[in-house]
């Protein structure tokens, strides 16, 4: 198909175009939702816990069910939008989250939360990759597609920070029930606004069965990884129902690459991952959130407890990071992205961020605010930003149309096990690293606020030691970013494919190699 004839009125797109812009809106309305729970629930953790007696043991669930069913059922949320429609997959999780957040809202026990958390989770892991996959196929013009990503890219970037700022403000003046509740309206706005504007394009759906060994092996392998390093967090490496979680994951998600392999249908065709473009962006990806998940704990917990900072006043600290992220990927990675190659933006991103990673290892107890805290976060939001967002359009970039769903699942899969990873390692190497610190330097604290020092002393060098791991990651993602991602600059031609079907394929931009 041209690309004229991909936007003539009667052609293919045209119902889908002509609203596209309008459809953006409720599509990064969605996305915020998403990112904001993230990080909002952690704020009011200490206030829930209070009020439905949850255990110090049992805590960690109500953030770890989330991440649990959100993870492993992203490929099966990507595939099923990909089966029923982009959006009606997009308007269901949409409902069934609000609905999930309003059971997490009036929970009366411990039980009922985590439920609502784990519901919460497998909506999301639902909408997340129609949200992304509704994009890709609605925006082809080279430089609108450059626009469109570039806000998605800010918003997924940025909104977790934002969920820092409005948790605070939730669990301070309200309570920590309306960190649930504030869902509900930007789920029914979403909604509503996505049913009556979205169109979506005709022949991008697949009509193919369910690839239900796919479904089990896959869901069951990350469940299995993404617990294994959650436990890890919590009960060690070493412990042997960790290191059991992540053999299992190994050998379930090396069936699932054999079933994958040799099934007609399957749930993640190899193909989306084994092109180099994409298999390079997942994995780029993935590890600049592991660097950047570990961070958001250990910055909030140093505002929080070294600085004593106030929730409100935490989040707010974040602002320079988010306007980073907003400036890095709408202003420099929307201008450059049509006309650079996405390496070049990607790369270089990566390394002005591990720059402002690198200016958070002289981190003390007395460090200003704004001397070290405000530039690396400026430099950390822009180079995220100016990276996200060319990563996220090369992600979905040259997948067939009925593949749109499970390569966006792939980018969000990457985010949730970079997460879990980045917050696991990262913590076990601060917690090591301040155990030895204390125990080096407690002996000489006499008075009971020199040890109290020597604690917050540790502390901080906890921080320091990891956030130094933090950079090698980084530096580590530009150089995959720049040595795998070998894609040229978007124009405005088919990408053309060797695969059956090729006919159906929508005009997307060229991937020139």
């Amino acid at each position: 198909m041209s690309e004229t004839a991909a936007k003539a009125p009667g052609g293919t797109l045209g119902a889908a175009d002509s609203n596209r812009w309008k459809a953006l809106v409720f599509i990064a309305l969605a996305q915020l939702m998403v990112v904001l729970d993230a990080t909002i629930v952690n704020i009011a953790l200490p206030s829930a816990q209070q009020d439905l007696g949850i255990s110090e043991g049992n805590k960690q669930w109500v953030v770890t069910a989330y991440a649990l069913a959100f993870g492993g059922l992203l490929l099966f949320g990507g595939r099923i939008a990909d089966l029923w429609g982009r959006k009606r997959a997009f308007v269901i999780g949409l409902g069934g989250f609000a609905a999930a957040s309003a059971l997490g809202g009036a929970a009366t026990n411990e039980a009922m939360m985590f439920g609502a958390r784990a519901l919460q989770g497998a909506f999301g892991a639902l909408l997340a990759p129609a949200a992304l996959s509704l994009l890709a196929v609605m925006f082809t013009d080279a430089k609108e597609r450059a626009k469109a990503f570039g806000i998605y890219g800010a918003i997924a970037g940025g909104g977790g920070a934002v969920g820092l700022i409005l948790g605070g403000f939730l669990t301070e003046y309200l309570d920590w029930r309306w960190t649930f509740f504030v869902n509900i309206p930007f789920a029914i706005i979403a909604a509503a606004g996505a049913w009556y504007v979205i169109r979506e394009p005709e022949g991008g759906r697949n009509r193919s069965a369910l690839d239900i060994p796919g479904v089990i092996l896959s869901t069951l392998g990350l469940v299995s990884l993404v617990y294994g390093f959650t436990r890890a967090e919590s009960e060690g490496w070493g412990d042997s129902m960790t290191v059991g979680m992540f053999v299992a994951s190994g050998v379930l998600l090396l069936a699932f690459v054999v079933v994958e392999s040799k099934v007609k249908a399957p749930l993640l065709p190899l193909r989306v991952i084994t092109e180099r473009n994409r298999g390079g962006v997942y994995l780029s990806l993935g590890l600049a959130i592991i660097a950047m998940f570990g961070l958001f704990l250990f910055l909030t917990y140093y505002l929080q407890i070294v600085k004593g900072y106030s929730p409100v006043k935490t989040g707010f600290a974040f602002l320079p990071m988010i306007a980073g992220m907003i400036t890095g990927s709408t202003q420099i990675g929307t201008r450059l992205m049509t006309r650079v190659a996405p390496r070049l933006l990607m790369g270089p991103g990566f390394l002005v961020a591990a720059l402002g990673m690198l200016l958070l290892t002289q981190l003390e107890i007395g460090s200003s605010y704004a001397a070290l805290l405000l530039p690396a976060m400026l430099l950390l939001g822009l180079g995220m930003g100016t990276a996200f967002m060319p990563a996220m359009s090369l992600a979905t970039l040259g997948v067939k149309p009925q593949d749109a769903g499970v390569a966006s699942a792939m980018v969000n899969t990457s985010q949730q096990v970079g997460g879990a990873i980045g917050t696991a390692l990262l913590n076990t190497i601060a917690a090591s690293a301040t155990t030895s610190y204390i125990a080096d330097h407690i002996v000489g604290a006499s008075s009971k606020s020199q040890q109290q020092l020597v604690q917050l002393e540790g502390m901080v060098q906890g921080y320091t030691s990891a956030i130094w791991f933090a950079v090698g990651i980084l530096v580590a993602a530009a150089a995959i970013a720049l040595t795998f991602v070998n894609a040229g600059r978007p124009g405005g031609t088919t990408v053309a494919s060797s695969e059956e079907g090729a006919a159906e394929e929508l005009a997307v931009p060229v991937i020139a190699h």
